[in-house]
């Protein structure tokens, strides 16, 4: 099952040609239709998109309003939303073997991490659901050893940046609150390594990596939070403890 995010649908259409035949309001409407049905597969849940806009020629886009839906065992609405998407392709890049994208900035998404009983989590469920859904990905032939002259473009992307997400971490049902911050910046490099990787991957992979990275920062928050937390009620009882006892020596 191919896996194809924005621009990697924007870079097929080029290397087919099939741009020439798009407007730019169908065009935009493809690449949304294509977010929304892959990303729903893939995670197994709703993924909906508000608007693309899409700049072939400088090689440039936007993405915006989108939003992944929360499992239905899980309270919130969304797991994860976000504001804009832009990308910076390189136009040189798109006449050789390896297109690169220079960059491309998720810029204030939210995102909202809802722990369970058992230690499971919301995120945690659909990061095991991009697992399962692409795991024959990772068996297809090497992009290098297909001759076939119409097999799917190599892609790398030089720079990913999630700036400034709003994380929620939900530790209610494990006796907690709700904690939020804004995370620092998550940079990351070289998607796709030196060589790049399929068109069809590399989606799934930015996803991959984007909530990876969300659901690190989110454990950190909970094993802080648990420590705090045990810590707390180790000194209360304590304090009880000394208490009782300061009353017995007093009488």
């Amino acid at each position: 099952m191919k896996k194809i995010a924005i621009f990697i649908a924007v870079l097929l259409l080029i290397v087919a040609g099939a741009f020439w035949f798009f407007t730019g309001s169908v065009l935009n409407d493809f690449i949304k239709q294509k977010i929304e049905q892959v990303g729903s597969k893939v995670t197994e849940q709703s993924v909906t998109v508000s608007q693309v806009d899409i700049n072939l020629l400088d090689g440039a886009g936007t993405i915006k309003g989108l939003v992944l839906d929360n499992p239905d065992k899980y309270k919130a609405h969304s797991v994860f939303s976000l504001n804009e998407v832009t990308l910076d392709i390189n136009l040189e890049s798109l006449t050789t073997d390896l297109i690169i994208i220079e960059k491309i900035v998720i810029d204030k998404p939210k995102a909202v991490v809802e722990f369970t009983q058992n230690g499971g989590a919301n995120i945690k469920d659909i990061l095991d659901a991009i697992k399962k859904n692409t795991a024959s990905d990772s068996a297809t032939v090497p992009q290098k050893e297909n001759t076939n002259s119409s097999a799917e473009p190599i892609i790398r992307v030089n720079k990913f940046v999630l700036a400034g997400v709003s994380l929620t971490v939900d530790l209610t049902q494990l006796g907690n609150k709700m904690h939020q911050a804004v995370l620092t910046d998550i940079k990351l490099t070289n998607i796709g390594g030196q060589a790049g990787m399929p068109a069809s991957q590399l989606g799934t992979e930015l996803v991959t990596q984007a909530l990876s990275s969300i659901w690190l920062q989110a454990k950190k928050q909970q094993t802080t939070t648990l420590k705090d937390q045990v810590k707390k009620k180790l000194e209360k009882k304590a304090k009880e403890k000394l208490g009782g006892l300061l009353d017995k020596l007093k009488s």
